[in-house]
């Protein structure tokens, strides 16, 4: 079964990764916590959950879900045209415990880069609110959910669950080693489709990697926009990054590039599998979305970088499927 995080995230420490960072604290990481917060020693239990969920921003799992329901879906009507319900339910278990996974084993890895860049330094792992013990006893429970979710669904996703999680721990060191960690992101994310498409059928398909890729070069060119606000503290603590290597601008330009190829893809994965009116009626408001995205973001102004990033983006998801899911009940999927 596959991964995702939509998340999505940034090599800078950014507010939607799939990751987490590095393995000991900084002096800003071992600091004394915040006035007001709670300790992680003395925190009650629902405390101590509400805050790791705080921490992996569980609402934000609506950026990855919306592909894996297309790909599930899909595969079912063409299949035999219903909906299996129980299969479905695996698969945003499968979805949301490796995205919690995946963005816990993020905040930890990255903790001491994010102790060092203002925008991020008052996150739970960095103030104290959420102890690494704790953050590491949410991750594996996650992890072996979704381990229970691959094994419930088929054999073969089961087989294939490390290939969804290596990822997601490679992610966050890639910020270390290369230029272009937000591949590594985009690649996790693109496996999302392709497992949800086995869940259903057990079987490869090249129409799930269509869709997977689209869904790769989409989040990992998001996470490009999003990953120039820390631009100056990436380059000052020695992150790699495309913004931190090449520039805002180059960023901007290799993020509006990598969307006229996610649009294509979405074409193509239409195309491959006779969507019809309503699809491309989807596709449409899609292309539109990015075109505004890419408006309001500039290498002079990103100030507006956060609605491109969080309200857009997850437009974007919601709005393709829902016109994908009415265009399958028209062609007659029996929900």
């Amino acid at each position: 079964m596959s991964s995702v995080t939509e998340d999505t995230g940034d090599p800078g420490g950014t507010e939607d990764t799939a990751g987490g960072t590095g393995t000991g604290g900084t002096g800003a990481a071992a600091a004394t916590p915040a006035a007001g917060t709670v300790r992680p020693e003395t925190a009650r239990p629902v405390g101590r959950i509400r805050a790791f969920l705080r921490l992996v921003m569980i609402e934000h799992s609506v950026f990855a879900l919306p592909f894996a329901y297309l790909a599930s879906l899909t595969a079912m009507f063409l299949a035999d045209r219903s909906v299996h319900w129980w299969e479905l339910f695996l698969v945003t278990v499968a979805m949301v415990s490796l995205r919690t996974f995946a963005m816990a084993a993020n905040r930890i890895i990255d903790r001491e880069i994010d102790a060092r860049n203002p925008r991020t330094a008052t996150r739970e792992l960095v103030t104290g609110a959420v102890s690494v013990r704790t953050a590491w006893a949410g991750a594996l429970v996650a992890l072996a959910v979704f381990l229970t979710a691959a094994a419930l669904l088929n054999p073969l996703c089961l087989a294939l669950a490390p290939v969804a999680v290596v990822p997601m721990v490679v992610y966050p060191y890639g910020k270390r080693f290369t230029d272009f960690p937000h591949a590594i992101l985009g690649l996790a994310q693109a496996i999302g489709p392709v497992g949800a498409w086995l869940a259903v059928t057990g079987a490869w398909s090249w129409e799930a990697v269509v869709l997977g890729l689209a869904v790769g070069t989409w989040i990992g060119c998001f996470d490009l926009i999003y990953a120039c606000q820390d631009t100056a503290s990436d380059r000052a603590n020695g992150v790699r990054s495309v913004p931190a290597r090449f520039g805002v601008a180059g960023a901007l330009y290799g993020a509006r590039a990598g969307h006229a190829v996610t649009v294509v893809l979405l074409g193509w994965y239409g195309a491959l599998t006779g969507a019809g009116v309503a699809y491309w009626a989807g596709l449409s408001i899609v292309a539109v979305a990015f075109v505004y995205e890419h408006g309001i973001v500039r290498p002079g102004d990103l100030s507006r970088v956060n609605r491109a990033f969080f309200t857009v983006n997850g437009f974007v998801g919601i709005a393709l499927f829902l016109c994908a899911l009415i265009d399958l009940v028209l062609r007659g999927l029996t929900v």
